[in-house]
C-alpha cells in the first residue's frame, strides 16, 4: 500500500467534520470534484470505504469513525514535529499548559523570575483540561499538573503539595464555615468540580457574581479580592504540583523556566512533594 499523504488527511478529516463536501471544499479553498475524487483514491489506497454518500446525505461507516480519530492523531503529531524542530532551532516563545485555579502563586512567581533572566522569551498559556496531552501533541512545551496524570515517557519535577479549597461570594452563608466538605457543595447548583478552561479573573468575577462556586488549588486564594471567599475543603486529598515536559526533546527556553519555578517554589516556602523532584530538570 502506498503511503498516504498529509494532504489527504487533511482532506478527509475536513469532509468528515462537514459531512458536506460542498463545505468541506469551500473551507479547503478549492473546488468540489477534485475533492471527490482525491477522497476516492484515499478510500481505494487503504481498501475500506470510509463514508457513506447519497443524494441526501454524507455520513462516517464505522472504518471512518476510526480513521477520523487516529488521523487526527497523525496531524496533531505532525504539527507537534513542526514545532519542536522550530522551538530545538531557537526557541521564540514558551508554551505553557496549564488548568485554571492551579498553583497560581507559585506560577505567578515563576513566570516574574523567569522574564527577568537575560534572553527569556514570551511565555504563553494555553488554558486546558488534558495538559498532559497538549505536551504529548506538541500544542505545549510544557505543563504544569495538578495531581495524577499519566506521565509516561515524560519527564517530570514535582515542586509542592496544595490543598483544595472552594471559591465563593463573601456574602454566600457558606463563606463565614471554617470548612467544607465536597458532599455539601455537591447539593449547590453552582457547584462545579473543575475549573474551565479560562482566565482565573473572568472565573473571579463569576464567583463573586454568584452565578458558581468552584474548587480550586489554595494558590489561587492569592487574587481573591473582598468578593470572594475561599474555604478548606477537608475531603479531597492534597494535590502535588508538577512541571512535565516531552523527553529527549531540547529546549533552552524550558530549562530555564522550570530553573525558575524551582526557586519560587523555594522561596515560596511550600513544602516539597513526597519524593521531589521525581525527575531533575536538565542542567545546561
Amino acid at each position: 500500500m502506498d503511503r498516504v499523504e498529509t494532504r489527504e488527511l487533511v482532506y478527509f478529516v475536513t469532509v468528515a467534520e462537514e459531512l458536506h463536501f460542498g463545505r468541506a471544499a469551500e473551507r479547503l479553498g478549492m473546488a468540489q470534484p477534485p475533492l471527490s475524487r482525491a477522497i476516492g483514491r484515499l478510500e481505494r489506497r487503504i481498501g475500506v470505504q470510509l463514508f457513506e454518500r447519497s443524494s441526501r446525505r454524507v455520513a462516517l461507516t464505522d472504518a471512518g469513525q476510526v480513521f477520523l480519530r487516529e488521523a487526527r492523531k497523525a496531524l496533531g503529531a505532525v504539527d507537534g514535529a513542526v514545532r519542536r524542530a522550530q522551538q530545538a532551532a531557537g526557541p521564540r516563545r514558551l508554551l505553557l499548559a496549564v488548568r485554571t485555579g492551579t498553583g497560581a502563586d507559585l506560577l505567578t512567581d515563576a513566570l516574574d523570575d523567569y522574564a527577568r533572566q537575560p534572553g527569556a522569551v514570551p511565555v504563553e498559556l494555553v488554558f486546558s483540561r488534558d495538559q498532559v496531552a497538549d505536551v504529548r501533541a506538541g500544542a505545549a512545551d510544557v505543563a504544569l499538573l495538578c495531581g495524577t496524570a499519566d506521565r509516561t515517557g515524560l519527564e517530570v519535577t514535582e515542586l509542592a503539595v496544595e490543598s483544595a479549597v472552594v471559591l465563593l461570594p463573601a456574602a454566600d452563608p457558606l463563606a463565614a464555615r471554617t470548612s467544607l466538605t465536597s458532599h455539601e457543595l455537591r447539593a449547590d447548583s453552582r457547584f462545579q468540580a473543575d475549573c474551565p478552561p479560562v482566565d482565573l479573573d473572568e472565573i473571579l468575577v463569576r464567583v463573586a457574581l454568584g452565578q458558581l462556586v468552584i474548587v480550586a488549588g489554595q494558590g489561587a486564594t492569592d487574587r481573591l479580592g473582598s468578593r470572594v471567599a475561599a474555604v478548606p475543603i477537608t475531603d479531597l486529598p492534597d494535590t502535588t504540583l508538577a512541571f512535565c515536559w516531552p523527553r529527549d526533546t531540547p529546549h533552552p527556553a524550558r530549562d530555564a523556566f522550570i530553573r525558575a519555578a524551582r526557586g519560587a517554589a523555594h522561596r515560596l516556602a511550600v513544602p516539597p512533594a513526597p519524593g521531589a523532584p521525581a525527575t531533575p530538570a536538565p542542567a545546561l
